[in-house]
């Protein structure tokens, strides 16, 4: 099983600050952003990690992780997203990291207060094929991609920022795939904005039947905009979540 954490981006919402630095290398209490998915992986037993950045300060990453001994990883790789292509796209320049394993990957700005384990477990018990999901009711879901359920709670779709939600849910920045999604984004066609969406291929394996999902426990935030990187660097701090990953 391959780690991932997508953390290209101009980081646009967080200007001034971002021009300077990665976002993902923004402070989140006592601990650089990006720690914070790399240790989550690392609690998986994961042992090898690609991290996926973009942007003018990639360089900075090899000078804060290093090749990843902190973590306990047996290697950590880089490699880079040349430009705004989408999150499908960032995955998809992983391929030959993966070289057919499965894989578990965060988007880089996300941050949770406990673990994904009893998802991975899940997909481990199915071989570690298909895909997984992982959501969180949110009041402001309009923001995120958005699942909608029969009335057996069967997942059928994934809406991508909807005017209108057909739940309460947000599909949060994780996810775990098989090596077929590579051959998922190789059939995405770019959305208006010019990009390959992760909701596209979301659906593609809910249409093939081999997609599952995980409810998370806890609390679960993304860190993209000023309220939200506040509000991360709150919550690690009333709820020590920083040393809970």
């Amino acid at each position: 099983m391959k780690g991932i954490v997508l953390a290209g981006g101009l980081g646009t919402r967080l200007y001034p600050c971002t021009r300077v630095t990665n976002k993902h290398l923004l402070p989140v209490y006592n601990k650089p952003m990006i720690y914070y998915p790399i240790e989550a992986l690392v609690k998986l037993g994961i042992t090898e990690i690609m991290v996926v950045t973009g942007g003018n300060y990639a360089g900075d990453f090899l000078k804060l992780l290093g090749s990843g001994k902190e973590f306990g990883l047996k290697h950590i790789h880089y490699t880079y997203q040349e430009k705004e292509g989408g999150i499908a796209e960032a995955l998809g320049l992983c391929e030959h990291f993966c070289s057919g394993d499965s894989m578990v990957v965060f988007l880089g700005d996300n941050i949770i207060q406990g673990n994904v384990k009893k998802g991975y477990s899940r997909f481990l018990e199915k071989g570690a094929r298909g895909a997984m999901i992982f959501l969180k009711e949110v009041e402001d879901c309009q923001r995120f991609g958005v699942p909608e359920f029969d009335n057996a709670g069967k997942l059928l779709r994934i809406v991508e920022k909807p005017q209108n939600p057909p739940s309460k849910y947000a599909v949060t920045g994780i996810y775990m795939y098989d090596s077929s999604v590579f051959d998922y984004i190789k059939k995405c066609v770019p959305s208006g904005r010019g990009e390959l969406e992760i909701t596209d291929v979301n659906n593609f394996y809910i249409q093939a039947g081999l997609m599952d999902y995980e409810i998370l426990d806890g609390w679960w935030t993304d860190a993209g905009t000023f309220d939200s990187l506040l509000r991360a660097s709150q919550l690690v701090q009333l709820t020590g979540a920083n040393n809970d990953h």
